[in-house]
Formats: C-alpha cells, sequence, structure tokens
C-alpha cells in the first residue's frame, strides 16, 4: 500500500511538472514587436517610427543580425517615401473554327511589381533583437525618434545648394534608372 501510494504520488508530481513546463512554454514565443510590425507609434508619449525586420535560412549569425537590421532600418524608410511601378497584362482569346463545336481557349496574366526606397535616415538604431528557435528566424527592432526626425529635418534645410543639386542630379539619374528599366517591359 505504501508502495502503491508512493508511486501514484510520484506520478501526480511527474504531472504536475510536465504541466508546469507545458504552460511556461506557452507563454513564451515571440516579443509583442514582432506581431505587430513596423509603423509609426506613440509609446509612453513618445512618438517613433518602428521598424521590424527579419530573414531566416542564414544560418552564418551575425550576417543575419546585421541582415535583420538593415531591413528593419528599410521598414522605417518605406515610412517616408516609396515609389511603386506597377504592371499587370491580360490576355485572353477563345478561336473557333468551322461549324463552331470546337473552340479553343487560351489566357496568359502577368503582374510585376518594383518598389525603389531612397532616403537617408540618420538617428536610427536597433533597440531588441529575438531569435525564434522553432523557425529560425531572425528579427531585429529598428528605432527612429520622432524628435531624431525633427532634427534631422532641420539639418537637411541648412544643406549649402551644392549639396541640394548633388541629391537631385542622383535623384534624377534613379528616376531614369526606373524608366529604361520600364521600357523594357514596356510600360507607358
Amino acid at each position: 500500500m505504501i508502495r502503491s501510494q508512493l508511486v501514484h504520488s510520484r506520478l501526480v508530481g511527474l504531472c504536475l511538472t510536465v504541466l508546469l513546463m507545458v504552460t511556461l512554454v506557452a507563454c513564451g514565443g515571440p516579443p509583442k514587436w514582432v506581431q505587430h510590425g513596423s509603423g509609426a507609434f506613440n509609446e509612453k508619449d513618445r512618438k517613433a517610427f518602428y521598424g521590424v525586420g527579419a530573414v531566416s535560412g542564414v544560418r552564418n549569425a551575425p550576417l543575419a543580425w546585421d541582415t535583420a537590421e538593415n531591413r528593419g532600418r528599410a521598414e522605417i524608410a518605406k515610412t517616408f517615401e516609396t515609389y511603386t511601378g506597377y504592371l499587370m497584362r491580360d490576355y485572353a482569346a477563345s478561336t473557333t473554327a468551322g461549324d463552331f463545336t470546337r473552340n479553343t481557349e487560351e489566357q496568359n496574366v502577368e503582374r510585376a511589381i518594383k518598389t525603389i526606397t531612397t532616403t537617408t535616415l540618420s538617428g536610427v538604431r536597433k533597440v531588441d533583437q529575438y531569435l525564434d528557435p522553432k523557425t529560425n528566424t531572425y528579427y531585429v527592432l529598428t528605432k527612429l525618434s520622432l524628435e531624431d526626425m525633427k532634427n534631422n529635418l532641420e539639418q537637411a534645410k541648412e544643406l549649402n545648394a551644392q549639396v541640394r543639386d548633388f541629391v537631385r542630379k542622383n535623384a534624377d539619374r534613379l528616376f531614369e534608372r526606373l524608366e529604361q528599366e520600364e521600357e523594357k517591359r514596356g510600360v507607358r
């Protein structure tokens, strides 16, 4: 009888331990910022732009962290300026020959999207990182405070005319390159 009670208490203890472990694992998981994604948020009366970058399938951990961080920075940059070129081609045909009892149908749909973001952001910094052990996905949270953004704009106003002309010239060159790409695809 004592042995039976000992086995029973060990079994109950083991079940409680497993239940506790399952509960702790269920409480884990990715931080909220992974689920929320990128955007502009007002946190504790401090407005900021956040970017979440992610990469998976990279075995070199330092390279994966750098890639995820750069993608987080790109997410913030997309908030400020993004050019999107969109092309969709749709073709459909129905051909009937002779006595109209036989016909052939064909269709082809193609879509091409090109998105370009070019901007210089100062003050973007990494604030958190997370590695999802199940998917081996690296996540990095980047942040640009609204105050830093305002300071950057003030500094940009102080650019001399030479620098402004250089930026404009390069922007024109980039758009010319985009137009060339669109011409190759038959856009116009």
